[in-house]
């Protein structure tokens, strides 16, 4: 007759038993891991205060964005090497470095100095091929000047910047000097009129402020007298919104007396 097992070994193996089949109905559970019940602070390494010493201070967002989407600014301050012609003028406006950042192409002025009329804009358009205003603008522009009786060939056009740049910063332009550059360069067409299609970036060039009110515009302070000056909205606003052009016939007719 076999013996009985012993009451130790019995108690033993319901032992293993019953934990192993805990612990099969906490995995089906979905429970995998083990567990305590100390609180633990799984942020602390989070929670440790950088190094004040190592932290730079944060520029401000308008500089953050201008290091990376606009290039750098050029600075004319060096009046002595400026140009005295309107001819020697017109090459230095293609070559010094200082007037346009770099791989943009630029655009002389076109035609002669004391023109009855100068037609000043804030910089080449995007389409312009060879030649100031050649593009879309430019022909609006013809047809305006055939209505007010002018030959192209009769105007002096020149642009405030020599090249297209989108989206300009025209406050950070003038710290750099072009506004002067700009009022030498009219002081050289030295025309007998004015005429500056898009009126607030040229006004926010050459200073004047606030630059809402650029259309008040009415002249242009010189060395030695003023200059008769109308100021109208840009020519790519007066394509996009017919209504304008209206309004800039109307005040043209005022200005001219006609």
């Amino acid at each position: 007759m076999d013996s009985l097992p012993d009451t130790a070994e019995v108690k033993h193996a319901n032992w293993s038993e019953a934990l192993t089949a805990a612990l099969d109905w906490w995995r089906d559970a979905g429970v995998d891991g083990t567990f305590v019940d100390d609180p633990q602070d799984w942020l602390a390494q989070n929670h440790r205060q950088p190094d004040p010493a190592a932290l730079a201070p944060m520029k401000p967002l308008r500089e953050l964005v201008a290091e990376r989407d606009s290039p750098p600014a050029p600075v004319v301050s060096d009046r002595s090497g400026w140009p005295q012609t309107l001819e020697a003028f017109n090459a230095w406006w293609l070559t010094e470095g200082l007037l346009a950042p770099q791989g943009l192409r630029r655009l002389a002025p076109a035609g002669q100095a004391q023109a009855e009329l100068m037609i000043l804009v804030p910089m080449p358009s995007a389409d312009d091929d060879d030649s100031l205003l050649s593009g879309r603008a430019g022909r609006l522009l013809d047809a305006m000047l055939s209505a007010m009786g002018i030959l192209r060939a009769e105007a002096y056009l020149a642009s405030a910047l020599p090249a297209h740049i989108p989206m300009p910063d025209w406050a950070a332009l003038r710290a750099t000097g072009l506004g002067e550059v700009l009022l030498h360069h009219i002081t050289l067409a030295a025309p007998k009129r004015l005429l500056i299609l898009g009126a607030t970036g040229v006004s926010a060039l050459l200073g004047h402020d606030p630059t809402n009110l650029a259309h008040s515009l009415r002249a242009i302070n010189q060395e030695s007298s003023q200059l008769a000056a109308m100021s109208a909205w840009d020519l790519d606003a007066m394509l996009a919104r017919p209504a304008l052009k209206a309004g800039f016939w109307g005040r043209w007719l005022d200005w001219t007396g006609t």
